[in-house]
């Protein structure tokens, strides 16, 4: 098993872009499994055992400090990738990959670096649930979506680190602008409460996030673009598989229970009228 892995190993370094090599986290995928196991071991195990019998953490500090950073990092990934390539190149339907080690090439790759290590870093949303006992928020859509972000960011940089499929990364960093800062907004207090009456349009944009992604990747499927067909096959599988996850998510919180409060203020309001 051991000269099986370090085979495997061997082959995935001589498939991967050589300047990979050295980066913080990227060198091998041992280092993002190893995370990735305590991270899931931690949130479904260890970590409601531990605080089973304590009561909730506030960190409301960590928190601001937190939110604030993941918005001003996920402007520099949006700015970054876009100016890195994409207001450059003229078709949003085929961008091959760029083999040559050129300045578009090697500033979308430090972007993807970034991205990638971004995605690490945001599995921190679900350790501070589990310390302030939110537990009714690590669902599985919750985990599924942080553990394997980490996955797909790592093999991207690794092997596939600029070219069509990094219009996801920009696109994804954008709503992520837009979420922090609500869960900014939404840390500092109830007084700021007045505020976030767009809560359920962070969905509403998640879910466009999640079409125009398919809308991406399905055309080049039957076109001759040389970028490889099977990442367009997972983007488009894995955007329409979050499109309906977060469309459940969406019809059972801001459909069904707008419903449901409106008949049962109907339901009031004759009853009222009955006594």
């Amino acid at each position: 098993m051991a000269t099986i892995l370090q085979n495997l190993l061997q082959t995935l370094e001589e498939k991967s872009d050589p300047r990979t090599r050295g980066l913080l986290l990227a060198t091998n995928p041992i280092p993002l499994a190893i995370i990735l196991i305590s991270y899931l071991y931690f949130c479904t195990s260890w970590g409601p055992n531990f605080m089973k019998d304590r009561k909730p953490f506030a960190l409301k500090n960590t928190l601001i400090a937190y939110n604030a950073f993941q918005v001003l990092f996920s402007v520099y990934l949006c700015l970054g990738g876009w100016f890195a390539g994409w207001h450059d190149w003229p078709d949003f339907f085929c961008q091959p990959i760029d083999t040559e080690d050129n300045a578009s090439s090697r500033a979308m790759h430090h972007v993807a670096h970034c991205y990638y290590l971004a995605k690490i870093t945001e599995l921190l949303d679900t350790v501070f649930f589990v310390l302030r006992k939110k537990d009714n928020q690590v669902t599985f859509l919750h985990l599924y979506h942080h553990a394997t972000m980490p996955i797909f960011s790592y093999f991207g940089l690794r092997y596939f680190p600029n070219g069509h499929g990094t219009l996801f990364g920009i696109m994804n960093s954008f709503v992520h602008i837009v979420m922090y800062t609500y869960y900014l907004i939404a840390g500092l207090g109830p007084q700021y409460q007045k505020y976030l009456w767009w809560k359920k349009h962070v969905t509403t944009i998640q879910l466009v996030q999640f079409f125009l992604i398919f809308a991406h990747n399905f055309p080049p499927l039957f076109s001759s673009c040389t970028y490889p067909k099977f990442l367009h096959v997972i983007l488009c599988t894995d955007a329409a598989f979050f499109f309906y996850m977060f469309g459940k998510f969406y019809i059972k919180n801001y459909l069904v229970k707008n419903k449901s409060h409106l008949n049962g203020s109907a339901n009031g309001k004759v009853k009222a009228r009955i006594d």
